[in-house]
């Protein structure tokens, strides 16, 4: 892989409509490799069926991430976490993902949450699994299960919106940290500032699509509703780069090589 690795978006999502297209335009942007994130037990197929889909296909390589998002942790149904093993196994570079904590949501309650997180968290340290954490408002809780079922294996905090200070009791314990799209607005300027601060070799870059779309200035694909094409990957790289100080050649390179670390893939 020589060109862009989105390490965090939702292709699956109804919302952008066609997938294999948009696929096809993320790999004429120059994304060569994407990781799916699921974000509950209704998507896991889909986000199966897209990634054995991109095999042999004009599209980025495509690696699954099978979990339950916050958002939808009163979705769980009995054997959720039986089925979650079953996908796991289903893909050698499968990673658990989306899951994590959200206090800014008043439902479903982090007493929801917590449990399903930490069930999730355990799985991971059993497989050593890598894991795509979201955490909003909620960094308390995080350290406490983190510290409780500590990873044994990389992970990733998506779209990293925390302080330097959390970060650097974060990597001890193997996080890595993707920069997103909505940091580009002027009111996130303090994200940048975290991000400039971060050992390069921790960094990756997402679209989180469709959602975290950037300012309409790096918006080079268009979508309608303000939705987030995923080829809008290279833009957002590019202006990470600039403010980083290096070409966005050698962020491509550097993020990709991060990427297949923090996810475990072998070259």
């Amino acid at each position: 892989m020589s060109g862009y690795f989105d390490a965090h978006l939702h292709l699956q999502d109804e919302r952008l409509g066609d997938a294999f297209e948009l696929a096809r335009h993320m790999r004429r942007a120059g994304v060569e490799a994407a990781v799916i994130d699921a974000t509950r037990q209704s998507d896991w197929n889909k986000v199966h069926q897209l990634t054995a889909w991109s095999m042999g296909e004009e599209v980025p390589e495509l690696f699954p991430a099978y979990g339950i998002h916050p958002w939808y942790a009163d979705t769980a149904a009995e054997g959720w976490l039986e089925d979650l093993q079953d996908y796991l196994a289903t893909h050698p570079s499968a990673s658990i993902g989306e899951i994590g904590l959200d206090a800014w949501i008043e439902a479903p309650h982090l007493d929801l949450q917590r449990p399903i997180f930490r069930a999730q968290l355990e799985l991971a340290a059993q497989l050593s699994k890598t894991m795509s954490i979201h955490c909003l408002k909620a960094w308390g809780p995080l350290f406490e299960e983190l510290k409780a079922c500590p990873p044994t294996a990389p992970f990733l905090m998506h779209s990293y919106g925390g302080s330097i200070e959390f970060a650097e009791q974060l990597i001890p314990l193997g996080a890595y940290f993707s920069f997103s799209g909505y940091f580009l607005q002027e009111r996130k300027a303090a994200a940048f500032r975290v991000f400039e601060q971060l050992p390069m070799e921790r960094i990756l870059i997402e679209t989180d699509a469709p959602d975290m779309t950037p300012p309409i200035g790096f918006v080079a694909y268009p979508l309608a509703d303000g939705l987030n094409h995923p080829a809008n990957l290279v833009a957002i790289a590019e202006a990470l780069a600039e403010r980083l100080g290096m070409s966005p050649q050698e962020l491509a390179q550097r993020c990709t090589r991060n990427a297949k670390v923090c996810f475990q893939i072998l070259a």
